[in-house]
């Protein structure tokens, strides 16, 4: 459903969440990380990024934890990378910057979730927005440099080239 949802394929991911639901309601990492973060991710994919902001509320207390149900889990900070990606999307440059520097200082939490190179780009975007240039060319400097050996033709890749010229 995250995939669908970021893939722009928000009646799937819809669908797959609603089922999530009911065939899960009363599991807590269910009800209070899964399906706020999907329900998130279809708002701010479809612009309505306050609704995305509203739906998080229910994962704030949970969204430092992990499951014990499983050595792994996807929970890993994704409820604090899409509202960081909701305030982005309300231009609210501070919020954002903060979100994903919770991901940032939790890298324990991370492990190797695409969020963690991905929170060095968003919160490059958040200082830009704060008119910060210097932070943010620090921030895509450090993404750059994780990214140094990607497939040049990754969209994300050329999207932090260009916007990472920019700034110069």
């Amino acid at each position: 459903a995250l995939a669908l949802a970021y893939a722009g394929d928000h009646g799937r991911a819809r669908t797959l969440t609603d089922d999530l639901g009911k065939r899960f309601p009363e599991d807590t990492i269910v009800q209070f990380n899964y399906l706020p973060t999907l329900r998130a991710k279809i708002a701010v994919s479809k612009g309505n990024a306050s609704e995305a902001i509203e739906n998080l509320r229910a994962a704030a207390q949970y969204e430092l934890g992990q499951s014990t149900s499983s050595a792994y889990g996807w929970t890993a900070l994704y409820p604090v990378f899409v509202r960081g990606e909701a305030y982005l999307a309300t231009h609210q440059g501070n919020e954002a910057a903060a979100e994903f520097q919770k991901i940032l200082d939790h890298r324990g939490i991370v492990l190797n979730e695409p969020i963690g190179a991905l929170a060095h780009l968003q919160i490059g975007r958040a200082y830009a927005l704060q008119g910060d240039t210097a932070k943010a060319k620090a921030a895509y400097q450090d993404f750059l440099t994780l990214w140094k050996d990607a497939d040049p033709d990754i969209p994300i890749l050329k999207e932090a080239k260009a916007e990472y010229a920019k700034l110069q």
